[in-house]
């Protein structure tokens, strides 16, 4: 009786701490299992889970960030539509950036009606092999109008869920040079791809002189959508990156990073997936 009642306590304290705080917390507990790969002629809706984090209206992160490292979760494309996803969704990373259709079921303040929400951070206290927490705001998308804050009060609750192609109109790929990045070490931030919304392998190509070597290195992933390069000697500029989608496809952004560049900067591309 005494093992039962220890169970039944740790489950209790489980779920109170996700209907107080959500999944997005630091653990390391995760579900195995694989997501199959959408293809474009077929979507196919699968069951999953739901919770919510942060403020009702917010975009999960106090600081509009995420396990993802993308900043202003809040604005443009996100827009606070915005979830954490264990690992089968997450991918040690490689998830981040893509984009799902989501409707709640099974509930009377659900509308019914699919939202599209992005990866940009880590769900850590999986309740089911597919689990989004989402953003308060992308929780509450769900509800039929004016029952936001009803739905938002289910706490956990079913939703089903269909991989969907990303689209970021007016937006080509973004280049983040993340802070601490020095002569020797590079760190690249990529984000707003379109399709499939995930990059599996970036690669690098110096100049000399001004002019692209001709060789591309490829990048290490270091976390989320990062990637980074590690050289005994200066690299040197203006980069060239090459980034490769999950379907193959690949992108070349001829020396977007110039020889002059900074940390915490953007560079913007002139290429995206079409």
């Amino acid at each position: 009786m005494a093992r039962v009642s220890a169970n039944a306590v740790a489950l209790v304290a489980l779920v109170s701490v996700l209907l107080t705080y959500g999944c997005c917390a630091h653990s390391a507990l995760n579900y195995t299992g694989s997501l199959a790969k959408a293809s474009k002629a077929s979507w196919s809706w699968l069951p999953a889970k739901a919770t919510w984090y942060g403020a009702p209206t917010g975009a999960g992160p106090d600081d509009n960030g995420g396990a993802c490292g993308y900043k202003h979760t809040n604005q443009y494309p996100f827009m606070s539509m915005t979830s954490c996803g264990n690992e089968p969704l997450f991918k040690d990373g490689m998830g981040c950036g893509a984009c799902y259709q989501i409707r709640c079921v099974n509930n009377k303040a659900c509308s019914g009606k699919p939202e599209t929400v992005m990866i940009t951070d880590m769900n850590y206290y999986p309740v089911a092999k597919y689990h989004f927490d989402l953003s308060g705001t992308a929780f509450g998308a769900m509800a039929k109008p004016g029952q936001n804050d009803k739905l938002r009060h289910a706490g956990i609750i079913d939703i089903q869920f269909q991989r969907v192609p990303c689209n970021h109109p007016g937006l080509n790929v973004n280049f983040h040079v993340e802070r601490g990045s020095n002569p020797n070490y590079l760190a690249v931030l990529v984000e707003f791809a379109n399709r499939e919304g995930t990059v599996v392998q970036m690669d690098l190509m110096e100049s000399r002189n001004g002019r692209p070597t001709g060789y591309w290195t490829a990048m290490r992933h270091s976390w989320g959508a990062i990637w980074r390069m590690d050289s005994r000697r200066r690299l040197q500029g203006p980069f060239s990156l090459r980034i490769r989608s999950e379907s193959g496809k690949t992108l070349v952004a001829k020396q977007v990073i110039p020889a002059n560049w900074k940390p915490d900067t953007n560079y913007r591309s002139n290429v995206q997936f079409r």
